[in-house]
């Protein structure tokens, strides 16, 4: 099941690497190639989402003891994947700007605008990575933490099953013990008195 969900992790990973590059690019494209660029991110962005859904149902296959480090890891994916969304509509929101200048023959502040809107796309993309690589941070030591519990859980499992071992086997000598002194209480208590003759 793991394995299944680290697949579909990867596959995120890298049609969110694209479509991150893609859309940083969108503002530095000739008209025609820009609407292709954004017909083509818009694609991805719906294939993203399909991915999210499957790796959503891969968490809810996982037993419940083992779920915790995968939600955490959707949680920072769904924000990953809202943050993309909003970046896609500025860099729209920028090229539908720049084609009403360029239609209305504002050339000068277009290219000024598209200037400023580039570094300000570049700037957030960057705070988005580093927020991601943190959250990616956070979700391996939180997975470690995980099978670190497992570990011990499963030793402790293991000496506590010695431990009732150990139990019975106290409990089966002490029972063996017992019916031993009984016995001999009782060939004791059985013997006649015997006065010796001088």
């Amino acid at each position: 099941m793991s394995s299944d969900f680290e697949g579909y992790e990867q596959d995120f990973a890298v049609l969110t690497a694209e479509i991150t590059s893609k859309i940083a690019r969108v503002p530095r494209l000739p008209p025609d190639e820009k609407k292709q660029m954004v017909a083509n991110v818009e694609k991805q962005l719906e294939e993203a989402k399909e991915l999210l859904e499957q790796m959503d149902l891969e968490v809810r296959e996982i037993p419940p003891q083992s779920r915790g480090m995968y939600s955490n890891r959707m949680r920072s994916y769904k924000q990953e994947m809202g943050k993309l969304e909003t970046d896609f509509k500025r860099s729209r929101i920028a090229y539908s700007d720049e084609v009403r200048n360029e239609l209305l023959g504002d050339d000068g502040n277009s290219s000024e605008n598209q200037r400023a809107h580039l570094l300000d796309n570049t700037e957030r993309l960057e705070r988005s990575s580093r927020r991601l690589e943190a959250g990616y941070q956070i979700a391996v030591e939180t997975e470690q933490i995980g099978q670190e519990m497992l570990e011990n859980l499963s030793h402790d499992r293991e000496k506590i099953h010695r431990a009732r071992e150990r139990l019975r086997e106290t409990d089966a000598n002490l029972g063996k013990s017992s019916r031993i002194l009984t016995g001999m209480l009782r060939r004791i208590s059985w013997m006649p008195d015997t006065v010796p003759s001088y």
